[in-house]
């Protein structure tokens, strides 16, 4: 008889967003009438630019002749939107990335859950807590990260992150193998300063730590003490892998793009000790698991590097973020304490004294007909808060900040 993977039982109750939907969707059934605001998951309500859409419309009618149709692409991306991202996204900042350490994905969010699966089960990772679900749930699949006691797994380094720490982590004092860092962060918002990420990567220089180093929200910040990328911090490329993604830098939530950078010189143990680079192994399991991004959605990908995709997408990202701080500078005028909408597209709010994360999500939900994300869902720190995102109609953050406004706390 088939068994199953123990490491699933494991996994705590459902996923966070899964959990969210039901609620929701269990208080439109006894609410028929109300007119429900999503401020929840980070989905985006902008259009693809046109720069994009004719670039896929291009492509298409490419794949609908045979002198130019294309099958089976490269697992690993094709030349022209490697070549892109590279010119693109790291030579203006004085990086060298070589094509070859890019990998084109659907996704960050698949690039984070699968990377777990080059590392052996004897790991042990830090994560920042509160912390985006994958980085965890992928890791309880992978075996790393025993039982579950009292919603706090057994050998997991949690590195709280909160207000009272000005949401830049601790070192962990114990031995760590990999941290995931994700910067500008989600869920809070919040960055950590350029000189605090050179401690990072020393630090995992220094204890021979991988550095997970999430970068889907970059395009975002405003800020100058941060990093749009974590090898512009010397040594990084030693130790660290970073994610990128076109979901909401370019609203490829529905499209699927992503990438994601593993330097020539990023090496790991293997088990007699020897330092083998990550590399060519996370090339093996790509060409053996993923068949690559369609060639229609790269094209498309392609054209954010355009004169015309750039400045289209930096107008959808202005939007957001002016959306954020409607939001932000709404919710402080009524004396609730927020953090982020500056460098990221959430808002992280502290609930009213006596209010849980679930306490403040109902009120909001039953209240004023608003969804929101529960901080409790993304890690114990998490309790206490509540996520918005800057990601609705600019109608609907006005409406919704103006709900908010009535309510009594």
């Amino acid at each position: 008889m088939a068994t199953v993977n123990p490491n699933y039982e494991n996994l705590q109750g459902s996923y966070l967003f899964a959990n969210i939907a039901r609620k929701v969707e269990a208080f439109k059934e006894s609410h028929p009438e109300a007119d429900i605001i999503r401020l929840g998951i980070g989905d985006v309500t902008r259009p693809l630019v046109p720069a994009v859409i004719e670039a896929i419309h291009a492509a298409v009618e490419e794949m609908g002749s045979a002198d130019t149709f294309r099958g089976y692409g490269p697992e690993q991306g094709y030349d022209f939107l490697r070549n892109a991202i590279a010119e693109g996204d790291y030579a203006p900042l004085g990086i060298t990335i070589q094509p070859d350490e890019i990998f084109v994905s659907d996704g960050a969010k698949s690039d984070v859950g699968n990377i777990q699966e080059i590392f052996s089960e004897n790991n042990i990772i830090a994560i920042t807590d509160p912390v985006y679900p994958v980085y965890l749930d992928s890791n309880v699949m992978g075996g790393r990260t025993g039982k579950a006691i009292n919603g706090i797994y057994e050998k997991v380094v949690y590195l709280p992150t909160n207000a009272e720490n000005n949401f830049s982590p601790a070192f962990p004092k114990e031995r760590v193998d990999i941290v995931y860092l994700c910067c500008p962060n989600n869920p809070t918002g919040t960055v950590l300063s350029r000189a605090r990420l050179a401690e990072w990567v020393q630090w995992c220089k220094d204890n021979e730590a991988i550095l997970m180093f999430d970068s889907a929200y970059e395009a975002f910040i405003t800020s100058t003490d941060t990093v749009r990328s974590i090898y512009e911090i010397e040594g990084a490329r030693e130790v660290a892998i970073e994610f990128r993604s076109f979901s909401k830098t370019a609203g490829f939530t529905g499209t699927r793009c992503a990438y994601t950078v593993v330097p020539h010189e990023v090496t790991a143990k293997n088990a007699e000790g020897k330092r083998v680079p990550l590399n060519p192994m996370w090339n093996r399991r790509q060409t053996t698991k993923f068949n690559g991004v369609p060639y229609i959605i790269q094209r498309g990908a392609a054209a954010v590097y355009t004169p015309e995709g750039r400045a289209q997408i930096k107008e959808h990202i202005a939007y957001y973020m002016e959306n954020a701080r409607i939001i932000r500078e709404g919710l402080e005028a009524i004396g609730l304490t927020v953090f982020g909408g500056v460098d990221a597209p959430y808002i992280w709010i502290q609930a009213p004294a006596g209010m849980s994360s679930w306490d403040l999500f109902d009120t909001l939900l039953e209240k004023v007909h608003i969804v929101s994300t529960p901080g409790s869902g993304f890690g114990p720190e998490g309790e206490g808060y509540l996520r918005l995102t800057a990601f609705g109609s600019r109608e609907n953050t006005i409406r919704a900040v103006d709900r908010i406004k009535t309510l009594q706390f």
